[in-house]
């Protein structure tokens, strides 16, 4: 195949990418998508039943504004697909009063005067009647909070992209790139080459790979879900249980109300094995189920009764667990995003809106300078 000519090429197709060739799209862009994998895998980070989506946010007041703008885009994607994609059903984020998920959740809330009630367990207990929390953990309720349905949401991005001309191209991986010119790239894979003006990366947990010369410090990591079905449902629907995140002695947890064929589903957040895309093992040890199962005893008693099912993810981390949005010192028409270190995905609706801008106008609406990658740069001596 020969070169084809593009006005922007988006190099991987999940979360971030999907969103990034529809925003690109709608604007009237000629746009070439390119994932490695088939469409819906399951060999990355965005797969599954659920992800949270949350307002006061405890990793810092700056994503505010961001997964504000995420909660507009995801339900004009709502409104254009007529699909369902976003579930409210309140957040608590639970730990003790000087934690850093209570504080970091008060602060968000504060600065932004977001709607909340602080709750000791005991109340928690007593109006969401699936946790059982010691009188020693505290809680930020957030009316906002909620979920997304993952695999949903990407699927939507990329039948719009296609619908409003983009071409996508599952099962092909980019081999090189090259920015020959400050409107050039070429894209190589072993089905063709392809330029166009604009290249945006977005490959998650393969983002070392394509971006190794730029040495971000990124890390993948490893990380088990559970699927368990409560012994007594009622308390553990969206309804009665909004999703959790828990700072607790045992670590750091999330999880979500029970659904249809799915249950309750949690993770551990604060701990992975070190891995990559070509090493993962995918096999869940007795022993991780265990482990989650005991938190859930001890937290949300009766939430564990039977075991379901178990899933393997990635998280793609950065030293300091925020992300990276850039574009490439040499070429500045090379953007990308990478290193959502866990917490990415409700802001994907805005993160390609973000991309797409950058990509295009140069610069974006949106305040990112704390998550550019000169904080990882060294300094001159």
């Amino acid at each position: 195949m020969g070169t084809q000519d593009y006005d922007v090429i988006v190099v991987g197709l999940g979360a971030m990418g999907s969103a990034t060739a529809y925003h690109l799209t709608r604007r009237g862009y000629r746009v070439l998508g390119l994932d490695a994998n088939a469409r819906q895998h399951k060999n990355g980070s965005s797969h599954g039943s659920s992800r949270i989506i949350r307002e006061a946010y405890m990793e810092g007041p700056d994503y505010v504004p961001i997964v504000q703008r995420a909660y507009e885009l995801w339900r004009e994607l709502e409104a254009e697909t007529g699909q369902k994609l976003l579930n409210i059903t309140g957040c608590l984020t639970i730990g003790a009063p000087d934690s850093a998920f209570v504080k970091g959740a008060l602060a968000s809330c504060q600065r932004f005067n977001l709607p909340h009630e602080y709750l000791s367990g005991p109340e928690i207990n007593r109006r969401f009647p699936g946790y059982t929390l010691p009188e020693d953990l505290h809680a930020v309720l957030e009316p906002n909070g909620g979920f997304l349905f993952p695999e949903e949401c990407v699927m939507a991005h990329l039948d719009l992209a296609a619908r409003h001309g983009a071409e996508i191209r599952h099962e092909e991986a980019v081999l090189s790139y090259s920015a020959p010119g400050e409107n050039e790239v070429i894209v190589e894979t072993a089905q063709g080459r392809y330029q166009a003006e604009r290249l945006v990366i977005t490959t998650g947990p393969w983002a070392a790979e394509l971006l190794a010369e730029l040495g971000i410090p990124l890390e993948v990591w490893r990380i088990v879900n559970a699927h368990f079905e409560p012994e007594d449902p009622a308390r553990f629907q969206p309804a009665n249980f909004p999703v959790w995140l828990l700072e607790a002695p045992e670590g750091d947890f999330y999880g979500f109300p029970a659904l249809p064929g799915q249950g309750i589903k949690l993770g551990r957040h604060d701990l992975g094995e070190i891995t990559t895309p070509q090493t993962i093992n995918r096999n869940v040890d007795p022993a991780e189920i265990k482990l989650l199962k005991d938190l859930v005893d001890k937290y949300m008693a009766g939430g564990a009764a039977t075991f379901s099912k178990s899933l393997t993810c990635m998280y793609t981390m950065t030293p300091d667990h925020n992300f990276v949005l850039d574009r490439h010192p040499a070429h500045p028409n090379v953007v990308y995003g990478c290193g959502f270190s866990g917490h990415g995905f409700k802001f994907a609706a805005a993160i390609g809106e973000i991309l797409a801008q950058m990509a295009v106008d140069g610069q974006t609406t949106q305040s990112i300078g704390f998550l550019s990658a000169a904080r990882f740069r060294q300094p001159v001596r």
